[in-house]
């Protein structure tokens, strides 16, 4: 079950990038022509992403969320546990609203008529999703800063030679070419 809500998570958050992508590669398009062309280009933007992408980023938004909370209160990561894995999910929060918060004037665009503030407002929410998405990615390859708080006396700790398989085994290597101290 907790390799599917990972897979789920995974897709719906690479959607979310393949979605940003797209838009943002339609406004440079549209600012790099001029004319009926830039026209076009708006269009398609009002066609395309006001309602079919805008709805699948929100819901691939939406799913990557929920999938994320579901993987941290199931995993030893936890929701605020680890410092990694709480910024993340106020990455994955901030760029859910942000989504939200820019519906409305990104709607403006299927009018027809192609206020350039709106696609600043496209062009800024692509981006700016990009990075929340790539910095959330990053943070999940490398999973730095440690816990969040400290770990209470008599519990045990989980030692930096241990792996997320397990506990490390006396005696057995540690990863860094050294045998385990006994």
């Amino acid at each position: 079950m907790r390799k599917s809500i990972l897979v789920t998570h995974v897709v719906s958050a690479g959607v979310w990038i393949g979605i940003d992508v797209v838009s943002a590669v339609l406004v440079a398009i549209g600012w790099s022509r001029a004319g009926d062309d830039r026209t076009a280009v708006y269009q398609a933007l009002a066609d395309y992403f006001v309602v079919p992408l805008l709805l699948s980023a929100l819901a691939a938004g939406v799913v990557c969320l929920v999938t994320g909370v579901l993987l941290g209160l199931a995993t030893k990561w936890g929701l605020v546990r680890y410092w990694w894995v709480a910024v993340k999910l106020v990455l994955n929060t901030v760029a859910c609203v942000m989504l939200l918060a820019f519906l409305g004037p990104i709607t403006e665009l299927s009018s027809g008529e192609q206020p350039l503030r709106d696609i600043w407002f496209v062009a800024f929410l692509a981006v700016t999703a990009m990075v929340l998405l790539s910095l959330a990615m990053v943070l999940s390859v490398f999973k730095p800063w440690g816990r969040t708080t400290r770990r209470k006396a008599g519990k045990p700790t989980t030692g930096p030679s241990e792996s997320s398989d397990g506990p490390r085994v006396p005696g057995a290597p540690t990863g860094r070419g050294q045998a385990a101290p006994h």
